[in-house]
């Protein structure tokens, strides 16, 4: 079984999915930060592939981005790192970046190195939900990867069933139409959050782009699944000398332990 899917089916609600960027702050930190999520409570690890033009995400992991490619981060690191804690990694691991890089790598030697390195998902934000299912499909479902597609405000009622449909493990639920980091009211996203709830998915939902505090949190978990942090998070280990420190404090926060 997935590892997505055993999670879900063992805890319902106060999910908390954390970003990093591979190959930040240095390039060398991958594992020690995936170990840090782990040990100190994160329940997914989201793991950003760096690409030069993400066009989903705001200027903090722009620049965390950028930082991890001048380190020299590739794909084939990425799943180098990932090798070296795959035995150590219980908790969910699911790779996030843009299709260009993944198809440049060849789109079933992506898939076959994710999954012999433990991945359990894929978020691709720039992969049509139409080219996904004519073409990619099998394939993920080949090497057992779990596609995630993002839904947000503006995603018509018709085109949220059919991710919902299409996805596996949880639906993504973009908080805004802002990118990530930027500074939206969670409050002011309310009636979106229960149209969310109300929306009665096949698949668990999480709520992500501009977590970043325990009562942002919490508000996520009332509506949905749990949430998404990635901004945030970046910003408290840029500068970090103990990347388990800065960690266990910054989730120990978000989760008011």
């Amino acid at each position: 079984m997935n590892k997505l899917d055993k999670l879900f089916a063992t805890k319902k609600k106060r999910i908390l999915n954390m970003y990093c960027t591979a190959g930040f702050p240095q390039l060398n930190s991958t594992a020690s930060v995936l170990l840090a999520l782990q040990n100190n409570g994160a329940d997914i690890i989201e793991l950003g592939m760096p690409y030069s033009d993400p066009v989903a995400d705001g200027p903090v992991i722009q620049q965390s981005n950028m930082k991890a490619l001048a380190n020299g981060i590739s794909i084939s690191t990425i799943f180098e790192q990932l090798q070296s804690v795959k035995n150590k990694l219980h908790v969910p691991v699911i790779l996030m970046g843009y299709l260009n890089p993944v198809m440049q790598f060849g789109i079933e030697k992506f898939c076959a190195a994710a999954a012999d390195a433990g991945v359990s998902g894929i978020i691709l934000p720039d992969l049509p939900m139409y080219e996904y299912e004519m073409f990619y499909q099998p394939l993920f479902n080949k090497y057992g990867l779990h596609n995630i597609f993002l839904i947000s405000p503006q995603t018509s009622a018709h085109r949220m069933q059919q991710a919902d449909q299409l996805s596996k493990g949880f639906l993504y639920a973009v908080s805004s139409a802002a990118t990530t980091g930027k500074d939206t009211s969670f409050k002011a996203q309310v009636p979106y959050f229960k149209k969310l709830k109300n929306s009665q998915f096949r698949l668990p939902v999480l709520i992500g782009f501009g977590i970043k505090s325990n009562d942002d949190f919490e508000m996520a978990s009332k509506y949905a699944a749990g949430g998404i942090i990635g901004s945030a998070y970046i910003q408290a280990i840029e500068h970090a000398t103990d990347i388990n420190q800065a960690t266990a404090d910054f989730i120990h926060g978000i989760k008011n332990q």
